[in-house]
């Protein structure tokens, strides 16, 4: 996966309500996964048209901490790891938009697949646009088909991939130029992270995903 966004930690005074710190491994997994189903059927079963909206919200004030402390320790072919993949992944595009563009705009002129299309971009796919993509994908998470969310995700990570190692390619034929190794290990990150939103579609698709 990506690298996580280094920033300090900063937690609600209700959050260590639900802290595993100190618990079995198996019930803070039972934890993860119960607070996951909770929080994905409580958004989708609610008729509160901004309940989403707070949601999302909520990452931005408080960052990725809260989630991270229960849900990014889960597998990442789970509904709690998927969950904390499709956070961070906004968060990262949030952290450097720039970047994220230039790396998604460069595969998707590569690409001869339908990646493009699936991801939903809009083309050009500048820091603005690369901005709302992030923002529709992981809203989709909690509401429309989950399993189109987790494709759309994994269409944007797989053009990623592509754009990286094809700037990691052009970083090379300029010679020491060191952007050519951390290009390298983006791609890497963003293909294996594809992979399992991919996975992780096939199994909300069959109703097992959890």
């Amino acid at each position: 996966m990506v690298d996580q966004p280094r920033r300090p930690v900063r937690l609600p005074s209700d959050a260590f309500d639900v802290q595993p710190g100190g618990l079995d491994p198996a019930v803070t997994m039972r934890i993860a996964h119960d607070s996951a189903r909770a929080l994905v059927h409580r958004v989708r079963a609610s008729d509160d048209p901004d309940l989403i909206e707070r949601m999302v919200a909520y990452t931005d004030e408080h960052g990725l901490d809260v989630l991270a402390e229960l849900w990014s320790q889960s597998g990442p072919r789970t509904l709690p790891g998927a969950l904390w993949r499709l956070s961070l992944l906004r968060a990262l595009v949030r952290g450097d938009a720039a970047g994220a563009a230039l790396v998604f705009q460069r595969g998707s002129e590569v690409l001869s697949t339908a990646d493009v299309v699936v991801a939903g971009a809009e083309s050009p796919t500048g820091p603005d646009e690369i901005l709302r993509l992030a923002d529709q994908v992981l809203r989709g998470a909690y509401q429309g088909d989950f399993a189109v969310a987790l494709e759309r995700a994994a269409a944007f990570c797989r053009t990623s991939a592509a754009g990286a190692a094809d700037l990691a390619d052009d970083a090379d034929a300029a010679l020491d130029d060191p952007r050519a190794s951390d290009y390298t290990a983006r791609a890497a990150r963003l293909a294996a992270t594809a992979r399992d939103f991919t996975a992780c579609a096939r199994l909300e698709r069959a109703g097992t995903l959890d």
